[in-house]
């Protein structure tokens, strides 16, 4: 018997508006939550027009729906993810069958690279694929098991359902980060620095994942329900601490010629939704751990991916640079819903920027009302001598509400939320 398919009728309501605007094949996501029994899908987006393509409203760009898939894999807090691809045309199903499996291989592995997390064994490796005829609004489901080359197609069941999410629980905390990693000296341009972080946040997410949480100060039991006596379509939050033991090396680990250092400190948000079909305590943690990592190593790499940060390594060694990395802002999926996506702001952005990118990458319609921008602070960098031997300190905020500022040791750490520090030199 293939998978279950549970499906918010809003994203039917979506299917249908792309069917009676059609101008040639449209592809997009399906993004929802997975688990060992059935699947929900909550959400679907469209792939953005790709101007720049000479085929654009011809064909199918991989490379573009991969990347669209990337670029929205990292707007999703912790529970949602892209569970697949669906094609509206006239085209038969069989026709696109080809197709939609080259495509959900293609935005699995692309996204797959960027995690920085081990996957569990009882992680669903089904992705689901979905043709709709525009005339007949005839809808075929599929799945590939993408863990497998080999894989084939088998059917699945694709059923719409009206307040899929209503009773969805959400589990958030907020955490600190302090992370140095050292730059060998042959590190030599933003690439060999992309690995270096990659790799200390590998060892950071290790940390992480085995970190001791606690969901409204208690460690529950892994197979304990954690929504056990509560009453049914009833929204729930809950708050949960993580605590990590520090990482733990040996003087001969830590010891290296080095050309200079990355630091990473603040203080992030982190939240998680979980289904309503009788989630366990060992989901809440595992889905916020992953959110944990991912919202961190995502910030990163888009500070990488700026061209005043490329530009850098054309400078002057002997020299300090902080960089604030972008703060991150939710946005409802729905007024009266438990679900929000994300998205992250550079100090020089605007709020109408992210309601552009949310209309871009989410086909979602955001008012700058919307957004909430005060789960995390805006990082500052901190002027200082180079030369100073004193450590700056900024008195933290009421942290009950939800305001975390960070310690600041001058020519070394900025703010994570938070921020980053470079630090460039030719001999240590």
């Amino acid at each position: 018997m293939g998978r279950s398919y549970i499906v918010e009728d809003d994203v039917e309501a979506y299917l249908s508006r792309l069917c009676s605007q059609l101008a040639g094949p449209v592809t997009g996501l399906l993004i929802g939550q997975s688990s060992v029994q059935r699947d929900f899908v909550v959400m679907a987006t469209r792939t953005p027009q790709n101007d720049e393509s000479a085929n654009a409203g011809k064909s199918v760009d991989k490379e573009w729906v991969s990347e669209h898939a990337r670029q929205v894999s990292r707007m999703l807090p912790g529970g949602l993810s892209v569970l697949g691809v669906f094609i509206i045309g006239e085209s038969d199903a069989k026709d696109t069958l080809t197709t939609l499996r080259q495509l959900v291989f293609s935005v699995e592995n692309l996204i797959s690279s960027e995690r920085l997390w081990i996957p569990a064994d009882d992680d669903v490796t089904d992705c689901v694929t979905l043709h709709v005829n525009p005339k007949t609004r005839k809808t075929v489901c599929r799945t590939f098991d993408v863990k497998d080359p080999k894989s084939v197609a088998k059917p699945a069941d694709w059923k719409y359902q009206s307040g899929v999410c209503s009773s969805w629980a959400t589990v958030s905390c907020w955490l600190s980060v302090d992370l140095l990693v050292p730059l060998p000296d042959n590190v030599t341009s933003t690439r060999n620095m992309d690995d270096c972080l990659k790799e200390e946040l590998k060892v950071w997410a290790q940390q992480i994942e085995s970190g001791v949480c606690l969901i409204d100060g208690k460690k529950l039991p892994e197979d304990s329900e954690i929504k056990t006596g509560q009453k049914k379509n009833v929204r729930q939050t809950f708050a949960a601490q993580l605590l990590i033991t520090p990482d733990v090396r040996t003087v001969s680990d830590v010891v290296q010629r080095c050309r200079g250092c990355v630091s990473v400190r603040g203080a992030i948000h982190s939240r998680a939704f979980l289904h309503s079909n009788k989630p366990k305590a060992k989901l809440a943690e595992k889905l916020l751990k992953r959110d944990i990592v991912s919202t961190v190593a995502t910030r990163v790499q888009m500070l990488l991916e700026e061209p005043q940060t490329q530009n850098e390594e054309n400078k002057d060694s002997k020299q300090t640079e902080q960089f604030c990395l972008p703060h991150r802002v939710f946005c409802p999926v729905k007024a009266t819903g438990p679900l929000s996506v994300c998205d992250y702001q550079f100090n020089d952005e605007e709020l109408s920027e992210m309601t552009d990118r949310f209309k871009e990458m989410l086909d979602m319609d955001a008012a700058e009302e919307d957004l909430d921008t005060t789960q995390e602070i805006i990082a500052e960098v901190i002027e200082s001598e180079a030369t100073a031997a004193s450590t700056e300190k900024v008195e933290p905020l009421d942290p009950w509400r939800n305001n975390y500022i960070g310690v600041a040791m001058a020519t070394v750490v900025a703010l994570l939320a938070s921020a980053a520090s470079m630090l460039y030199l030719s001999d240590v």
